[in-house]
């Protein structure tokens, strides 16, 4: 299968395109590197993927890279994921996150793709959500401009669906975490805090740490994109484990692995636009993609250290 991966050279997308090519797809990644790293594909581009350097709002260019690679299948990962930079610039988180969404959706309908798998939020559309864990049925409510511009481009997403018969889905991740995922980026807590631990360093911590989040590993992300593809379910699916996990959780876990006895939080004021609770219903995924987590959090911490560690 000729597929186009965007933002395919970062945390989640590399790891996709790694079971891509593994599997014998032809894979073209489109990514601007503002995040992304080429040596996260340094194995995929030596076994045939090739990388085309590019931002997602520039329409000509993502028309003409459309037009080479010929895809099938396009996985629509390329985004702005800050939280706190979207509540600074909404109009810039947009213009990535609906802009950029609506460009590759037109160049997918001008080019005949098949198959059209687009990544989303859980947390930060569901917002402040009623019901724990949160199924796809819950009205969003995002608290901040990035589940926002999410919610946005699900919208045009479903749009393209029914006026040009696209055949599309969305995933909704929880929390994804795992190897390549950069401390020192635009990271999860649990990248941000094994960058810590290995530095010698406490990890900080907003608010009182009993916030909790559905933390699910990459490698059963990377697992249901490839269900995605093939299945024929369309609409939102939830990607998570359906388990919560407080942020004090993780320095314990993280703290038993290590035998770092000195690896105590720091506390800081709570940030803006961060929810208490967030955890996914995953009932759909395992009905509609024959899909289930397999990765529990301390066996997923433990390859995530051991992979930190080199």
């Amino acid at each position: 299968m000729r597929v186009i991966v965007t933002g395919g050279a970062g945390f989640i997308g590399s790891n996709i395109v790694d079971a891509l090519v593994a599997r014998g797809d032809e894979v073209t990644v489109l990514d601007d590197l503002s995040t992304g790293r080429v040596i996260n594909l340094d194995e995929a581009t030596r076994r045939g993927a090739e990388l085309v350097v590019l931002d997602i709002r520039d329409a000509q260019r993502l028309d003409r890279a459309f037009a080479h690679a010929r895809p099938e299948a396009v996985l629509h990962l390329a985004a702005q994921i800050d939280v706190r930079k979207s509540i600074a610039s909404p109009s810039w988180d947009a213009s990535i996150n609906v802009e950029g969404t609506i460009n590759v959706l037109e160049a997918s309908r001008a080019h005949g793709v098949r198959r059209f798998v687009n990544t989303s939020t859980g947390g930060a559309i569901y917002g402040d959500a009623d019901t724990i864990p949160t199924p796809e049925t819950q009205t969003p409510l995002p608290e901040a401009a990035y589940g926002q511009s999410k919610l946005a481009a699900e919208g045009y997403v479903g749009l393209y669906e029914r006026l040009y018969g696209l055949d599309t889905v969305t995933l909704r991740y929880g929390n994804v975490f795992g190897p390549r995922q950069d401390p020192l980026g635009e990271a999860g807590v649990i990248a941000i805090f094994c960058g810590r631990l290995q530095g010698g360093a406490r990890p900080t911590v907003f608010g009182d740490g009993t916030q909790t989040r559905d933390y699910v590993y990459v490698g059963d992300v990377v697992a249901a994109n490839l269900a995605a593809l093939a299945a024929p379910v369309r609409g939102p699916v939830n990607i998570g484990t359906g388990v919560q996990t407080s942020v004090l959780d993780l320095v314990t876990i993280l703290r038993e692995l290590s035998d770092a006895g000195e690896f105590e939080p720091e506390f800081a004021p709570a940030r803006l636009g961060e929810l208490d609770r967030s955890c996914l219903d995953i009932t759909r995924a395992r009905e509609a993609l024959g899909w289930s987590p397999t990765v529990a959090v301390r066996e997923g911490l433990r390859a995530t250290l051991d992979a930190a560690r080199g």
